[in-house]
């Protein structure tokens, strides 16, 4: 899957996922209804500064020891390793000047104590019975393992759905590239759709970061379900991106696509201006013409090199298509028994798509 676009968040999840060491020491906190502020962190100047009373405890952590020391009322300071507790019963003194929306003392001071210090604050709720984590500006609410597990079988079930529409808009893309009849409309409805797959991954990916060692299976099937999605939605890209003076590449398209807001991506004008096409009224008449990218890379052992090199001796798919085995033989790295390989597999590649567009 592509990365997190709040990596911060991301990387929190993986360190108090469901089986680490420290999620276990919040869970019997949870459970116990004891309530609990944790600081991680490994800064010294940091804990001068906000760090007030308390005892020094620099023993190795256990949860077991983790939930005895939340039976007191203060803080607790973790090495940023989460192997050490530091200090008990500490009490956290932030600036009361950062604004907090939060309403419960623990909540307040956690919230506070990160902005001024970008640590890792855990705060559990003793009335609330929630588990809330701070770090820097971020705040995120941990869900119990059984809630998350049913939204991320939820989201799975919606991917699947997402994804087959998807195969059905790459099945008409594949027929319309042979027979040369391709508009810059289905284009953008493929990258549309390949979008929509990959957000609802990473929303999947992140269901999983939270489920620890419970999320296997999902993750199992989210790889099924997804494939080589990603690659060929960033293929489909360097086959159509237009040429322009200041020259990107589909690597900085893809990203500019995930970075945009779920109500842009559905407007055919935003893809096609980020593909680097104008403004048109009606992108159903506007034909557009492959280079050959997508459809050179679904020829087995076809190297990378090969397929640039074709692609830079035909420039365009339909080019390629028509060329005859000598045509094929002349491009550098290719020898006749390659030429001849090219031509069958393009052959065999077209007769299977017409018959899975008769078949859907």
């Amino acid at each position: 899957m592509r990365k997190s676009k709040d990596s911060s968040i991301t990387n929190i999840l993986k360190l108090i996922a469901p089986g680490t060491p420290i999620r276990d020491g919040l869970e019997n906190i949870l459970r116990a209804k004891t309530g609990a502020l944790l600081l991680i962190t490994d800064n010294n100047d940091i804990i001068k500064k906000v760090v007030d009373g308390g005892f020094t405890i620099n023993e190795d952590y256990t949860s077991s020891k983790l939930y005895e020391l939340a039976k007191m009322d203060g803080a607790i300071v973790l090495s940023g390793d989460l192997r050490k507790i530091l200090f008990a019963n500490a009490q956290l003194i932030p600036s009361h000047e950062i604004q907090t929306l939060e309403t419960g003392t623990r909540h307040r001071t956690a919230e506070r104590t990160a902005k001024q210090t970008g640590e890792l604050v855990i705060s559990i709720s003793q009335r609330r019975n929630i588990i809330t984590v701070f770090k820097g500006n971020d705040r995120y609410i941990l869900e119990n393992t059984d809630t998350v597990l049913n939204k991320a079988n939820q989201a799975i079930q919606t991917l699947e759905k997402y994804k087959k529409v998807f195969d059905s808009k790459l099945n008409i893309l594949n027929e319309y590239e042979f027979n040369d009849i391709v508009t810059l409309q289905n284009v953008i409805v493929s990258i549309q759709r390949a979008e929509m797959v990959m957000r609802i991954a990473d929303e999947i990916e992140e269901n999983i970061y939270e489920l620890g060692n419970d999320g296997r299976l999902v993750r199992m099937q989210l790889e099924e379900i997804v494939g080589d999605l990603e690659k060929e939605e960033m293929l489909i890209i360097k086959d159509y991106m237009a040429h322009k003076k200041k020259k990107r590449t589909a690597d900085e398209i893809l990203s500019e696509l995930s970075e945009i807001q779920y109500e842009e991506l559905t407007k055919p004008i935003t893809i096609a201006k980020i593909l680097g096409y104008e403004n048109f009224d009606n992108y159903d008449e506007i034909g557009v013409y492959p280079k050959g990218y997508r459809i050179l890379n679904k020829i087995p052992r076809m190297p990378s090199n090969i397929v640039e090199n074709l692609v830079e001796s035909f420039k365009s798919f339909q080019h390629i298509l028509a060329a005859d085995i000598e045509s094929l033989d002349d491009v550098d790295g290719i020898g006749e028994v390659r030429a001849k390989t090219i031509k069958q597999a393009l052959k065999r590649m077209q007769e299977q798509f017409v018959f899975d567009n008769i078949i859907i």
